[in-house]
């Protein structure tokens, strides 16, 4: 479970519900014969609400969360009777056993305390807790959900203007760098491929990156061309080992998840140094995508101390696989490693 809920809503809602339940039931029964047996009243309706509370949380935190968070509905309704067994022990223990000791009085007779028939018993007084917890846990998950959404939303949108912003005249742009590659290829053919990568980079920012999910092909391509430009730029001294290994062809993943690595690495590392090369692997197999990146750390602020591009990378992965990823981070020794395995989508 993703979310987090402070204790304190749980203690409140059952507050609300032990005063609800006794102003109830002091209205529906004789009020003087009420006030007669206010202390042995109040050690039943406090131990019952008490065994109550202890059910719901436990089933909250745990059934609810192993099997509900991850879709497992027939789990869930298979560990219910678990759930009312651990209520039927724990209201015996407070009313047989810790009441029994303060009071001198059980709550069932001798014959009702006899196991099978008071674990049956308790089956039916155990399952408010179960379906209060199940109930709890849905709305919790569902205002989660909805907030989730519109932060992903929100996010979107500023991306959006961000990149309306740096979009002035795209078709400008784009004939204008076609124009430049035909005037250079009969001349300068190095020079005109490398005006070609650049236009198709910039063509996939402005047409692809917006969408949720993009096509592995095309990613691996935009990375190819972002480092081919990078090499460029380094003149020669670009120490860095890149390679994809595994087959792909028009699989899915969460768009720009591998170009952020990539980003990283050139942001953040070192590269021009031999003696401190540079890591970058992509691996496909059996359905997912692994992608690890090792680099030493440049003089300044780093990718681990900024932290925000990392936080939005993790609220985008849990909005599109849940809980089916791995995101690692690691610094030591003055270098830095990421990993992330992520599940491909046909």
């Amino acid at each position: 479970m993703k979310f987090k809920i402070p204790f304190y809503y749980h203690i409140i809602l059952f507050l609300g519900l032990f005063l609800t339940f006794c102003l109830w039931d002091y209205g529906m029964n004789n009020r003087i014969e009420m006030l007669r047996l206010t202390t042995v009243y109040f050690w039943l309706v406090s131990t019952f609400m008490l065994s109550i509370f202890v059910v719901y949380v436990f089933n909250f935190y745990t059934f609810c969360n192993w099997f509900l968070n991850k879709k497992k509905i027939l789990f869930y309704f298979l560990s219910i009777p678990f759930s009312l067994l651990i209520f039927a022990g724990v209201r015996y223990f407070f009313q047989e056993v810790v009441m029994f000791q303060f009071t001198g009085i059980h709550n069932y007779s001798e014959e009702g305390r006899e196991v099978l028939f008071y674990i049956k018993d308790n089956f039916i007084f155990g399952l408010p807790a179960v379906i209060l917890s199940t109930l709890s846990y849905l709305f919790w998950e569902f205002q989660h959900t909805q907030k989730q959404n519109q932060e992903l939303l929100l996010e979107n949108k500023k991306a959006e203007f961000q990149m309306l912003k740096a979009q002035v005249s795209p078709h400008f742009l784009f004939n204008t760098l076609n124009s430049f590659y035909s005037q250079l290829v009969i001349k300068e053919d190095e020079m005109a491929d490398d005006i070609l990568v650049l236009s198709d980079l910039l063509r996939y920012v402005i047409s692809e990156t917006d969408k949720d999910e993009a096509v592995l092909s095309k990613e691996i391509q935009f990375i190819q061309n972002y480092i081919h430009l990078q090499k460029k730029r380094f003149e020669d001294q670009l120490y860095l080992d890149f390679s994809v290994i595994g087959n792909y062809s028009n699989e899915k993943i969460l768009s720009s998840a591998l170009i952020h690595f990539v980003e990283n690495v050139f942001k953040h590392g070192k590269l021009n140094i031999e003696e401190e090369k540079t890591v970058i692997l992509i691996n496909i197999e059996d359905k997912f995508l692994e992608i690890s990146t090792l680099n030493y750390n440049a003089d300044g602020e780093n990718y681990s101390s900024t932290g925000i591009g990392y936080e939005n990378l993790t609220k985008r992965l849990e909005y599109m696989y849940k809980n089916q990823f791995i995101l690692e981070k690691t610094e030591e020794n003055n270098t830095f490693k990421t990993y992330l395995k992520i599940p491909l989508k046909k």
